[in-house]
């Protein structure tokens, strides 16, 4: 596994994590507004302090909260790359249990060759989730480029093989709710660990033990 196991995660993470917002997918793009966002809790509220969503348009405000959720989505699975990784070092069965040290070294220590076939996997689902979301860029005016589909609701991929989507409009809400507050704690999460690696050059399994 190693740090191979945050990059092959991470491979799969745009097509991944879907208790998605799949019963949304009938919602229009005029029904998607700031103040119908899951999303929000108290004591903040929508936290918006710059104001991105109040100068965005519907279409600008479908393009943020996809970047949100598929970089929660990342960020989860990064987190879980960074402490797996780093406890089964010396132990996993790949490449000889001859990747150690912190996980931000982990991808430079990699046989060659295997970076090829983790960028390929990366683009696969890249690609599916273009393809289900956004508008053809033959379709599309130069100016509009990014476009999402009128009927595709942020982060509904189609992906949910346990069944765990709500039939329950409000239900829904709040599992998105549950999801989106994971990913933002991830990525804080995930920029920390990145940080203090770097900074110190010791793994984060270790600073706990420390």
């Amino acid at each position: 596994m190693m740090k191979l196991a945050l990059i092959s995660a991470l491979a799969g993470s745009a097509a991944a994590f879907a208790p998605a917002q799949t019963g949304a997918r009938s919602t229009s793009l005029n029904a998607f507004t700031a103040a119908d966002l899951p999303g929000a809790l108290a004591p903040m509220g929508f936290f918006d302090p710059l104001g991105f969503a109040k100068k965005a348009d519907e279409a600008t405000l479908k393009r943020y909260r996809e970047a949100e959720v598929t970089h929660g989505r990342v960020a989860m699975l990064a987190v879980i790359g960074f402490l797996v990784g780093e406890a089964v070092e010396g132990s996993s069965f790949l490449f000889d249990a001859s990747i150690s040290g912190p996980a931000i070294s982990h991808p430079g220590q990699v046989p060659g060759g295997w970076d090829a076939l983790i960028i390929a996997g990366i683009g696969f689902a890249e690609l599916q989730r273009a393809k289900t979301g956004w508008v053809d860029p033959a379709d599309v005016k130069f100016d509009q480029a990014g476009a999402l589909n009128s009927d595709y609701y942020p982060g509904d991929i189609g992906f949910d093989p346990l069944g765990l989507k709500p039939e329950d409009s409000e239900e829904l809400d709040v599992m998105i709710t549950k999801e989106l507050q994971n990913g933002r704690l991830a990525m804080l999460a995930a920029a920390g660990f990145l940080a203090q690696e770097a900074v110190d050059g010791k793994g984060i399994l270790e600073h706990f033990s420390s």
